[in-house]
């Protein structure tokens, strides 16, 4: 008898069945195998991450960062090692789950704060400026009395660390020697020409002088930078009373020059901004006002007015003036000049500021100047750096005018 293959026999699952089965063994095969691997791969790659994050924040990695930030401490702070100490419980672990957060924060927050301190015009540099400001160099001299022949010696023997009085970057200096209260009679060393750190070892004697005045006399020492075209510009004074020294030997000294009491110091404050166009080649300087001028005519007042001079190596190439404020001591300009500087002249260039008094009757006299370059003082490198750094922005800053 003939059987139809495709019949089934009863109670036997037909292959449709069993081919639904197999697929479907298949796929929960596949699931619970891949989800395996995905949970063995985020065990993995978690471990690793986490692993990575807390290597940011070992000693090791932060000790160098630490490092750098107790060498800027302000005074008063104190570093802090983050070295873990062995008497130490471990932490738990939800305290080391927030732990690599906390070191990537550190992180940032530490690279912030130092590219803030390094920042242009920051209160840091601005304090490290202000101490800038106050080093006028120092002066190392000699000084003795010979009873025999009444004499009193005293011998300049060099300077160090003077401040740069030209545009150039450097200093013409000499000394000039007084025995005070005697103004009228006063000697001089030679000038050493563009020397910051001169050598003197020139002696000086005055001569029958008796004992009995010499100790009533001070020693006064002022140290000046010579300048062929116009006044020279006083840097720094020494005093010492004779009546505190030991004059039966030569007595040597180092001090430290302190600004001058010639009325250097109060001549008054000029306003103006910069403007540096890098596409134009040029440089704005708009000269806007004046405060607390000195007075120079005899009725307590001056006609101010303020010369502008482009200088480049040292040479003269472009000068413009302002119009006369007559008798204000505390003028308002408000007027802007143009120069022409290529970009790669910047560093070879100064602007020279001349506050002067007109006078109809003598040569007009200069109240005070000011030099904007790279190697000007601090404050007028600061103007300059950020005139640099911010293109076709004024920027305006006072600046103390010196004799």
């Amino acid at each position: 008898m003939y059987r139809d293959p495709e019949a089934a026999s009863p109670g036997a699952p037909t292959r449709d069945v069993l081919l639904v089965s197999a697929i479907i063994t298949v796929s929960l095969s596949v699931t619970v195998v891949l989800c395996g691997l995905c949970h063995w791969c985020q065990r993995k790659l978690g471990k690793r991450y986490k692993n990575s994050l807390e290597t940011v924040g070992t000693p090791d990695s932060g000790r160098g960062r630490n490092e750098k930030k107790a060498i800027k401490l302000p005074a008063g702070g104190k570093a802090v090692n983050t070295a873990p100490v062995p008497s130490q419980t471990p932490h738990d672990e939800s305290d080391r789950r927030t732990e690599p957060r906390s070191s990537v924060s550190d992180l940032v927050n530490s690279l912030t704060s130092e590219m803030l301190m390094l920042s242009p015009g920051s209160e840091e540099d601005e304090a490290h400026e202000g101490c800038s400001r106050e080093n006028l160099g120092r002066i190392q001299f000699s000084v003795g009395y010979n009873f025999q022949e009444s004499t009193l010696t005293v011998k300049i023997m060099k300077a160090q660390e003077l401040p740069a009085k030209d545009f150039s970057g450097t200093s013409d200096p000499f000394v000039k020697i007084y025995l005070l209260p005697d103004k009228k009679h006063k000697l001089e060393t030679k000038v050493k020409r563009k020397n910051l750190n001169p050598h003197w070892n020139e002696t000086f004697l005055f001569e029958g002088f008796p004992y009995e005045k010499v100790v009533q006399r001070v020693l006064y020492l002022q140290v000046l930078d010579y300048d062929r075209f116009s006044r020279n510009d006083p840097i720094g004074e020494v005093s010492i009373p004779l009546n505190k020294v030991d004059l039966t030997q030569m007595q040597t000294f180092w001090k430290d020059l302190k600004p001058c009491s010639d009325g250097s110091g109060s001549r008054g404050e000029l306003l103006l901004s910069l403007c540096y166009n890098p596409s134009a080649n040029s440089i704005i300087v708009n000269i806007i006002k004046a405060r607390n001028l000195k007075a120079m005519d005899i009725g307590g007042t001056s006609d101010p007015y303020v010369k502008v001079w482009l200088m480049y190596k040292d040479k003269r190439v472009e000068k413009k003036k302002t119009v006369t404020m007559k008798r204000n001591l505390n003028p308002i300009f408000n007027e802007s000049f143009a120069f022409d500087i290529p970009t790669e002249k910047l560093r070879e260039t100064t602007i020279i500021i001349t506050v002067m008094d007109k006078d109809r009757l003598s040569r007009n006299d200069v109240i005070g100047k000011i030099y904007l370059s790279w190697k000007s003082g601090p404050g007028e490198v600061k103007h300059w750096k950020d005139m640099i750094a911010r293109p076709r922005q004024p920027v305006a800053q006072w600046h103390q005018l010196k004799a």
